[in-house]
């Protein structure tokens, strides 16, 4: 334990405190908090001893951002450049609000508020982030494209981001993650998100930075009565990623959609952890997660459903597969359900294996060469997440990291 606490002390101390209440109240609880080991259930299967010996400091701001615009996608920007936010284009009116986040800002529902060290770090020491407000019954006409670029040698970034959906509002939010040079950095983000009673939010995530960066990724929504959320995330570089998303399900008739689908290569390692919290009756969950590994890469799934004792009617879907595409690539899959009502239709499964050498056989027989024809194999297997990406810009948009990630000709 000293010895963690050492090192806490010792990555802490290049960063800057933030200057607010919330930030103060933060520093307390760190006295209290430990980075995670192998011994931590949660982190079991992903290591953090390279981020905290780590010498990082804030990078410097980057305009360059054209270039990573989603190609023909009309929608409203905000570039986010190692935590500070340099722009956004969408005019704020009565119903719409978009700015910079600040320390009074904050809502710190019960969920960002617990005892995870990284959020807790966001919080205690400056940060960058965005303020997202929709009034009740807007709906915005065009997506919200949130463009992240994280780059510089040893950058370490804090981002933050608070969205509210006020009763009867709708949104779509794309976020993309991009890099354009490689060098170590890492990048600390929470996500706090209400979604009131009636309201609709579609985000679609798209994790596209170099092999050397660190990415932390903790969201944390809470769902009214009546209220549809659903998050698209697309995982295809990136040195280490971990995405936690914890879902309160805290109204009746609601639906939550949760879908990923993860492209590793070479040592990549990506670690998804959802928990759907399922409080109230009469609502449904589905989870669909589907990996690519290939070279010596690793990958987590670790998804727990709750279905409280009062949250009866309740159907909750969960499914992990997974393709090995190397005999060196490794999968870790914890599929959970915690069930405490009696008038439920729940079921998790997981799934790891590789190619169905038939199947690549029957291809070639009808003039298929073999790399084409586990091109065609991964497509079909990646269908089944990428349909749920509604738009046409930003599925050509994935489509064609894809093929920059595989080297797909078809």
């Amino acid at each position: 334990m000293e010895l963690a606490a050492t090192k806490k002390d010792k990555f802490l101390s290049r960063l800057n405190a933030g200057s607010s209440a919330h930030s103060a109240t933060a520093m307390k609880k760190l006295t209290g908090l430990d980075f995670p080991t192998r011994r931590t259930e949660e982190w079991k299967y992903t290591k953090v001893n390279k981020l905290i010996n780590s010498t990082l400091s804030k990078g410097d701001a980057l305009t360059d951002a054209v270039k990573f615009e989603i190609p023909g996608l009309e929608s409203y920007k905000v570039v986010i450049s190692n935590g500070t936010v340099i722009s956004s284009d969408l005019a704020e009116n009565k119903s719409v609000t978009i700015r910079v986040l600040n320390g009074a800002d904050l809502l710190l529902n019960s969920q960002a508020d617990g005892e995870e060290i990284f959020t807790t770090i966001n919080l205690a020491y400056e940060h960058g982030g965005i303020y997202i407000h929709l009034g009740a019954g807007a709906i915005l006409e065009k997506p919200i494209e949130i463009i992240h670029l994280i780059d510089g040698q040893n950058t370490f970034a804090q981002i933050r981001k608070l969205i509210v959906l006020e009763a009867g509002a709708e949104l779509q939010i794309v976020e993309g993650y991009y890099a354009s040079e490689k060098g170590p950095a890492f990048s600390n983000v929470v996500s706090e998100i209400i979604v009131k009673e009636n309201a609709k939010l579609h985000i679609d995530k798209i994790q596209f930075e170099s092999d050397e960066h660190w990415q932390i990724n903790s969201e944390y929504i809470c769902q009214g009565q009546n209220s549809v959320f659903t998050i698209n995330t697309i995982t295809l570089n990136g040195g280490m990623i971990r995405n936690g998303l914890n879902v309160s399900v805290d109204g009746q008739n609601c639906v939550t959609n949760l879908n990923g689908l993860y492209y590793l290569q070479g040592n990549q390692h990506v670690d998804n952890h959802t928990k759907v919290d399922h409080k109230k009756p009469h609502c449904t969950s589905s989870e669909l997660y589907k990996g690519i590994l290939d070279g010596s890469a690793t990958g987590v799934f670790n998804g727990k459903v709750f279905v409280r004792e009062d949250a009866q009617k309740i159907e909750a879907f969960q499914q992990n597969n997974n393709v090995l595409l190397s005999d060196t690539a490794s999968m870790n899959a914890k599929p959970e359900l915690e069930i405490y009502a009696d008038d439920v239709k729940c079921s998790h499964g997981s799934t790891t294996g590789q190619f169905d050498d038939e199947a690549i056989f029957y291809l070639r027989t009808r003039g298929i060469d073999e790399k084409n024809a586990k091109s065609l194999m991964i497509k079909a297997f990646a269908e089944d997440v990428l349909k749920n990406v509604t738009t046409d810009a930003i599925r050509s948009h994935i489509d064609d990291l894809l093929k920059t990630r595989s080297a797909w000709k078809l």
